[in-house]
């Protein structure tokens, strides 16, 4: 049996932090937030409704699938979806939560046949400013703009770590390594690990945004990188 009467006890009725319910219940923060998730899809909070018992509750929160044809279930606005993904820390599975606690409450999507009938859509867009990229020629560098919480397991404490990423052109191969600042020094090892990562060195690395303290100018005025970035890409 799920422990979800738990999860929204402590959730709802403690108001533990989701980390802290995964842990006390052991269970993974990505399971904590299913069952909160549905538990808002049903209308759910706490205390529950008297008399129900854990088989009605999860009866509630996990509905046999849907009888109806896809083409006679509620659609999404997928213009309304691709708008508001460009949004900062909205996600498919946000506007998904959306859908289904709206207009697809009933008979909706469930999220993977949402997320790929949004890619079908999104294929059917105009290709505009379409690039192709030639394997190893770019590498494409940047820090996530949201940080990420990290929890010191002896103390508790909680320190805020940078999120540094690397795709590769072509392949959309990845590479990602948090560091605790985007200072000069973690600069340039997040920029040393990616590279082992990858195993090779590729023509370009292209960064969408380089901090002043990577750059200095020379005798001419023109910006160039500072002499430690200049000796790594040697």
């Amino acid at each position: 049996m799920r422990k979800i009467r738990e999860v929204l006890r402590l959730r709802l009725g403690q108001g533990l932090p989701q980390r802290a319910v995964a842990q006390n219940l052991r269970l993974s923060q990505g399971a904590v937030h299913g069952y909160m998730a549905r538990a808002r899809r049903a209308g759910l909070g706490w205390p529950l409704p008297d008399g129900i018992d854990d088989t009605q509750l999860e009866a509630l929160l996990f509905p046999p699938p849907s009888s109806v044809a896809a083409d006679h279930r509620p659609m999404p606005d997928w213009a309304v979806v691709h708008r508001e993904l460009r949004r900062p820390n909205v996600t498919l599975s946000l506007l998904w939560e959306e859908y289904r606690g709206g207009t697809g409450a009933q008979d909706g999507f469930g999220y993977s046949w949402f997320c790929d009938l949004y890619r079908e859509w999104v294929g059917r867009l105009k290709p505009t400013l379409r690039q192709v990229h030639t394997a190893g020629e770019r590498v494409f560098v940047d820090f996530a703009g949201p940080t990420m919480e990290v929890m010191d397991a002896a103390t508790g404490g909680v320190r805020r770590a940078e999120i540094f990423v690397a795709v590769l052109g072509a392949s959309s191969y990845t590479f990602a390594e948090a560091s605790w600042t985007q200072s000069l020094p973690d600069w340039i090892a997040v920029h040393v690990n990616m590279l082992a990562f990858i195993a090779g060195v590729p023509r370009q690395i292209v960064s969408d945004f380089v901090p002043g303290n990577k750059i200095v100018k020379d005798d001419t005025g023109h910006a160039v990188p500072r002499g430690e970035c200049r000796d790594v890409a040697a």
